[in-house]
């Protein structure tokens, strides 16, 4: 049987990492890219085959609509297929709202929301042709309540966006064979944010600790199996309780 083949965005590090790693010890080949972390890169290289997967590196910025094209192109140059997309990249900046630039601003939905547009729309016909996908983005565990956000209001308004266009592509994408479904976590040990931060918001969170990235690996490689072949356009709280 042909290997299946996963496209995983910022897979260099954090929960994408640990998403190409999963997948690669259930035999799949995993492409990832990155921006700027090549040694990073080199090490989850490493790794994705150690664990008997074969792995490529790719360097690129998907906030370019042109270079996410070609990122897509090339691996599916390299092994003919593309079975999964995970949009694992979603940077984020804190700054208060009357101190937002306009770069900042666009940076957040270029960063965040168009690359989920882009590659999407890039993978589909593969994936229609073979009547055989899965498509799996990251918004936050809150993002569906439409709270105020004064520090991060650009990028929350970009994760909310996820979700309408998971939600959208998930029903135009079912009579196809292919799922597209969110994963919204909330305070994760991933890397991404300092662990004095991620302590002080224990007290907020109902289930009373941080989560770990094997709590999300576990819920997209579920999302990625034949097993959530009738599950889409769902959007799945990772967050101990915390943002519901």
């Amino acid at each position: 049987m042909e290997r299946r083949v996963a496209l995983v965005t910022g897979g260099a590090r954090g929960i994408g990492r640990g998403i190409g790693l999963a997948l690669a010890e259930r035999r799949w080949n995993v492409a990832f890219c990155y921006r700027t972390s090549l040694a990073d890169a080199a090490a989850t290289a490493a790794a994705i085959e150690e664990r008997g997967g074969a792995a490529l590196a790719v360097q690129c910025d998907i906030a370019d609509p042109v270079a996410a094209e070609a990122l897509v192109r090339q691996v599916e140059a390299t092994w003919g297929r593309i079975d999964a997309l995970v949009h694992g990249a979603g940077p984020y900046h804190r700054v208060g709202l009357l101190k937002e630039t306009v770069e900042g601003w666009r940076e957040m939905f270029d960063t965040n929301l168009h690359p989920v547009f882009h590659l999407t729309k890039a993978v589909v016909p593969g994936m229609k042709e073979r009547r055989w996908g899965r498509i799996l983005a990251f918004s936050m565990a809150n993002a569906d309540q439409g709270t105020a956000q004064p520090m991060v209001t650009a990028h929350y308004i970009a994760k909310q966006g996820v979700l309408t266009l998971v939600r959208s592509f998930a029903k135009v994408l079912a009579p196809h064979g292919v799922t597209v479904n969110a994963i919204s976590p909330g305070f994760i040990a991933s890397g991404s944010a300092p662990a004095a931060e991620l302590a002080e918001m224990v007290k907020n969170i109902p289930m009373g600790y941080v989560g770990e990235v094997s709590d999300a690996v576990g819920v997209a490689v579920w999302l990625l199996s034949d097993e959530a072949r009738y599950v889409t356009g769902a959007n799945v709280h990772l967050s101990g309780g915390w943002g519901i």
